[in-house]
């Protein structure tokens, strides 16, 4: 039995809009499968490159919902290589959208969702929703 799990850091660089960095992601994560990975783990609001405005009407326009194409894309390659897929975006919320981390397993289940917690309530952070964590 194999008691190691290795895990890819997805240390990467945004694209600059989202349809780029879900298509990078995507290749990013072929890459870590090949490399022998069983977890793909992105950095923070991957899905915009953590752009966060001074504007809530910015942030409530590139906030995405669980069932939205780039979070369904990281679901789907998750069951294609066997490999779990943690995956972060704005979500999109009621008030103001929050700072979301998704892990799907190896078969495309999600199995946690969770929204940062933000103490803060000065600078950009203060445009997130500061509601104490959800994971489910």
């Amino acid at each position: 039995m194999n008691d190691i799990i290795k895990i890819a850091l997805m240390q990467l660089l945004p694209t600059g809009t989202q349809k780029g960095n879900m298509e990078k992601g995507i290749e990013y994560c072929k890459k870590a499968r090949l490399s022998g990975a069983d977890i793909a783990v992105f950095p923070e609001m991957w899905n915009n490159g953590y752009e966060v405005s001074h504007d809530r009407s910015v942030n409530m326009t590139n906030a995405v919902d669980e069932d939205s194409e780039f979070v369904k894309a990281f679901k789907a390659i998750a069951a294609e290589l066997e490999m779990a897929v943690g995956i972060t975006f704005l979500e999109s919320c009621d008030d103001m959208p929050k700072n979301t981390f998704v892990l799907f397993d190896r078969f495309g289940r999600k199995v946690l969702h969770y929204s940062k917690v933000h103490t803060c309530d000065f600078d950009v952070e203060a445009n997130l929703t500061p509601e104490i964590g959800r994971a489910s």
